[in-house]
């Protein structure tokens, strides 16, 4: 690999516009220790992010096949060379690492480092992380480092935008955790309702019950089975809350099976029908899958308690590499025209945004008396 001022450059704006493609924090650290490896002609790089406890809350490498990190046994602490780079958040660029006075070991199963390049991560005054680099593929110097000043320079450049990426990164996943406690406290007051409900007409029918057992003993036979059954729903409900009210698993359950779920709830909650139906449907990107869901809900929000519809049906179907999500109700509907120039958006700003926001497109259909369709089209990995 050149490292000619030109040849460089072009390698740290291909490194930054891989960093920039992601916002999960794992896949960010993951980009970020490999496009250092790449850039610099290493072979081996990693990345640290310290805890609060004296170790690292998550440690990501490039190089070392996953055979050899489960070998290598529990993530470093933050110690020697590490440590020093932490507290004094300065450059580390060393011929042979385990010559340096600093150096505590490793265990047997790490691979063999010589020369090594390591600078923090700063966000301000905050070091936020710790990437370094060793064996250079390249001649060394007799008894000198492989990594050059320049190498250090254009760590230095990518280190800095590391430190934007990864902030952005914990930005999005605090604002993802911040909308899935606003939706489960909109989910809570739903199926709050709907069990009061239950829990109300089931006092009605006990007190009706007690009134009756003397004048009417049938007829209060009759009415103690609708208090069995007006129980046994209330404890579904109840049941229904617990399961709904815990954050939706897409990473391990997947859109369909979340959303599907999540609908299970909704139908025993309203009076109205709510349908589920998919077919074929292929995994999405991460960040699609989210919007895809958020978008149903809010959808669904808007046909139960605004529409009057007594049926929702909710599909998602393959289309080409991506897929599309259909809520469609038989409401009372509305003139999107009209309820943008009114004001009311009854969450449709918010649901095209989601949409946009992962390269998608949101498509409403409706008109007074027709009910309401709402489509949202992704386009896949």
């Amino acid at each position: 690999m050149s490292h000619r001022p030109s040849s460089g450059l072009a390698a740290v704006s291909t490194a930054l516009l891989a960093m920039s493609r992601h916002l999960e924090v794992r896949d960010v650290l993951k980009t970020i220790v490999a496009s250092a490896r790449e850039l610099l002609d290493a072979e081996y790089a990693a990345l640290g992010v310290p805890d609060d406890h004296g170790g690292f809350s998550q440690f990501v490498v490039d190089g070392v096949s996953d055979e050899q990190w489960k070998a290598i046994g529990p993530l470093p602490r933050q110690h020697g060379i590490l440590a020093a780079m932490l507290h004094e958040a300065r450059p580390e660029r060393l011929a042979d690492v385990k010559k340096d006075p600093r150096f505590g070991g490793w265990p047997g199963a790490h691979p063999d480092m010589s020369d090594f390049l390591g600078l923090p991560i700063r966000d301000g005054e905050q070091t936020i992380g710790i990437l370094f680099l060793a064996n250079k593929r390249c001649p060394k110097p007799v008894g000198g480092c492989g990594f050059t000043e320049e190498d250090e320079e254009l760590l230095g450049i990518l280190a800095q935008h590391a430190a934007i990426a990864l902030t952005n990164a914990r930005l999005y996943e605090r604002s993802r955790e911040l909308t899935i406690a606003e939706e489960r406290s909109r989910l809570a007051h739903e199926l709050h309702d709907a069990v009061s409900q239950k829990l109300f007409s089931l006092r009605l029918t006990a007190q009706a019950v007690s009134s009756l057992i003397d004048r009417d003993p049938a007829r209060a036979k009759g009415e103690l089975q609708q208090v069995a059954d007006l129980a046994a729903e209330a404890a579904d409900e109840l049941r229904a809350a617990v399961v709904e009210l815990r954050p939706a698993a897409l990473d391990e359950d997947g859109l369909v099976h979340t959303l599907r779920t999540h609908i299970q709830v909704l139908d025993r909650a309203h009076s109205a029908q709510v349908t589920f139906d998919s077919c074929g449907v292929r995994a999405l990107p991460a960040a699609q899958e989210e919007a895809m869901l958020r978008v149903a809900q809010e959808a669904l929000h808007n046909a139960l308690r605004h529409s009057g519809a007594d049926r929702v049906d909710v599909s998602i179907a393959p289309r080409g590499p991506g897929a599309v999500l259909s809520v469609t109700d038989n409401g009372k509907g509305f003139e999107p025209r009209t309820v943008r120039r009114a004001g009311r958006h009854l969450g449709l700003v918010s649901m095209r945004d989601r949409s946009s926001g992962v390269g998608g497109r949101l498509t409403v259909q409706s008109a007074p008396g027709q009910g309401t369709t709402i489509e949202m089209e992704v386009p896949g990995g």
